[in-house]
């Protein structure tokens, strides 16, 4: 008779804790990575692209699940305002997204710690346009160029600098926004020809290691000096992620690590096959970030 109610009571025992698991699953409130999603906005430009697939790759071996959301700047930022997105993981700061720090700054969370602390923004020519050297320049050559400043993404941060720097220097030149791999595909177009082109730029970027281009002098610093590289995320992101939060504030990579990092992407035929290449032989850099 003991045994019998002895093994009743152990039946009861576990039929309670299946029951606490069941509700604990349909509170959502398990704490199991593998439930959770995570949303990353992409943007299409080539560091954009390498680092989120990095991330991607990271989060999952880690047993997250990751959705890249590709949005333009603008959208990038709404959508964190509204809790649609999780994280960004590029703001320039301090010129270049100056705008959008001080337009979502209260309802957007960017992170004091930056990723990559030597970044760099301009204008760009050929180097063989050896008469072209400084934003002062242009004017004088602006028959060259046909008065055009070939740009990218509408909306970019660095886009709108550019108009500024229109203003700062009363240049006689219209602004012509495209896409960053239109705008990729005129600058290798017009070197291979050998013709004039004036396009913003920023390193890091893997067209510097594909051709010979100069950043303009900006002796107004309308670009301003070194930029570093920041993520946001939404307001509540560090409660509900508070380890992967840990994981982005620790993040840190050189101009060799990331300049490897977006040749690997570049150079596959999926984004996500490069970054599982570079995450591989990169390990003990990001067990340092995830520790």
């Amino acid at each position: 008779m003991k045994m019998w109610t002895k093994g009743l009571s152990l039946l009861g025992t576990m039929l309670f804790i299946a029951f606490l698991s069941a509700c604990g699953s349909a509170d959502g409130e398990s704490t199991d990575s593998s439930d959770q999603e995570i949303s990353i906005g992409q943007i299409n430009w080539a560091e954009n692209i390498a680092v989120t697939n990095m991330w991607k790759v990271i989060l999952e071996d880690e047993g997250y699940q990751v959705k890249l959301n590709n949005l333009n700047m603008g959208s990038t930022m709404k959508a964190l305002e509204s809790g649609d997105l999780d994280a960004s993981l590029e703001i320039w700061l301090p010129v270049q997204d100056a705008n959008y720090l001080e337009k979502y700054k209260d309802d957007v969370n960017f992170s004091e710690a930056a990723w990559f602390d030597n970044a760099k923004v301009g204008l760009v020519v050929p180097s063989y346009m050896e008469e072209v050297n400084s934003v002062e320049d242009l004017n004088e050559h602006k028959d060259l160029f046909n008065s055009q400043i070939t740009g990218f993404g509408p909306g970019a941060g660095t886009m709108e600098v550019t108009e500024q720097l229109i203003e700062d220097y009363d240049l006689n030149y219209e602004l012509l926004p495209s896409s960053e791999s239109a705008m990729l595909a005129e600058i290798g177009n017009a070197v291979k020809e050998e013709e004039p082109i004036v396009a913003p730029l920023w390193s890091p970027h893997w067209i510097f290691s594909e051709y010979d281009l100069k950043f303009l002098e900006d002796p107004k610093n309308t670009y301003g000096g070194v930029e570093k590289i920041h993520h946001a995320t939404r307001l509540a992101f560090d409660e509900d992620y508070p380890e992967v939060s840990g994981w982005l504030k620790n993040w840190k990579m050189n101009d060799q690590q990331i300049g490897k990092l977006i040749t690997y992407v570049e150079d596959s035929e999926e984004p996500a096959d490069g970054a599982e290449k570079w995450v591989e032989e990169n390990q003990d850099l990001i067990d340092k970030w995830i520790k």
